[in-house]
């Protein structure tokens, strides 16, 4: 009997992974109008209605470190992660269930400072914290998050959606929270032996905020509705720009080209960058966790996006075969590639 072929999971990268195991996989129900393969699926809610379902894992060791994560910043963090998805349907959340895998070490003390910023995150984003479980862990800590939304059915926006000629926006600055990530894991290093540390962080508390303590951009999706601007295809920036840029090319059979000069990258970003010898495009580009939202829009839709004035037009949608490409300010094309996780 000849052995089962073993595949490492680094082989297929992130996405690989998903899609192999998700292939065979279809929908039965007629309330199922989007099941995997994007933010969150969407299920029918009534005539006009939809609900938006999404669910996220944290694990420590993996997405933190509660070496310098404070609880309460994680009990926010969770909550962000979960709507973000939500709003990258053009949703509005509504709904977060929140359940625990919980080691001994942790205290009851220590469990309600993360219960704590839960709390601030629902109140802040007006969701209701709706129910979970919880159960022993032998790991350490693990958090998973449903978050549920509503929209009009003609409103969701997928990944599929974008269409040729369409130009592609970005909310905020990218890059940011990779490097406060940099800066804390540096910190953790430098310090680690010391007694009574005293971490530098003077003039880069942005770049903490940004990976502590994300925003999840709301805001984005009402002034959307204000303008009656419903994008062709939306997905929220977590794994780093080159890396949504490809699934919005490969859901909607399309290519792109993003301008690298046109990428909004904070200034604290770029000083710490170059300080630890890190280039900013790069950490932008792979550095995950900004929670911004991308999103494309039709061309003559432009001067009504950049009148917004909280987006920036980074690049526009080409056809399938032109491939996905990052321009750099000398004209020379980079093939955009997704880093995704290796392990």
């Amino acid at each position: 009997m000849s052995e089962r072929k073993r595949t490492e999971i680094a082989e297929l990268g992130e996405f690989g992974l998903i899609d192999s195991l998700t292939v065979g996989f279809e929908s039965k129900c007629k309330t199922t109008l989007r099941g995997v393969g994007d933010d969150a699926a969407v299920i029918k809610a009534g005539r006009d209605d939809v609900m938006v379902v999404t669910t996220d894992s944290l694990l420590e060791g993996v997405d933190f470190d509660l070496t310098y994560f404070p609880l309460k910043h994680l009990g926010y963090k969770a909550v962000v992660v979960g709507v973000s998805d939500v709003l990258a349907m053009n949703a509005r959340p509504e709904q977060v269930m929140i359940s625990l895998g919980v080691s001994s070490k942790m205290s009851v003390e220590a469990l309600k400072d993360l219960y704590e910023g839960i709390e601030f995150a629902c109140n802040e984003m007006g969701v209701d914290m709706v129910g979970g479980d919880t159960s022993a862990s032998m790991t350490g800590l693990v958090i998973n998050i449903t978050a549920i939304g509503r929209a009009k059915r003609k409103e969701v926006s997928y990944r599929s959606g974008a269409q040729f000629n369409d130009l592609i926006c970005i909310t905020g600055n990218l890059g940011a929270a990779y490097m406060g990530l940099q800066l804390l894991e540096r910190e953790k290093r430098v310090l680690r032996d010391v007694d009574n540390p005293e971490p530098q962080f003077k003039g880069y508390e942005y770049l903490l905020q940004r990976y502590l303590k994300p925003r999840a951009r709301k805001d984005i999706i009402d002034i959307l509705a204000e303008e009656k601007i419903v994008p062709t295809s939306m997905i929220d920036l977590s794994d780093g720009l080159a890396s949504e840029v490809l699934q919005i090319c490969k859901s909607s059979k399309c290519g792109a080209r993003i301008y690298l000069d046109r990428i909004p990258i904070a200034k604290q970003t770029t000083a710490l960058a170059e300080e630890m010898h890190i280039d900013p495009v790069v950490a932008a580009l792979n550095g995950g966790e900004d929670y911004e939202l991308m999103f494309t829009v039709p061309l003559a839709m432009q001067e009504q996006v950049m009148r917004l004035g909280v987006v920036d037009v980074i690049g526009h949608i080409t056809r399938e075969t032109t491939g996905a490409y990052l321009v750099t300010p000398d004209g020379s094309d980079i093939r955009l590639r997704a880093q995704g996780f290796k392990e």
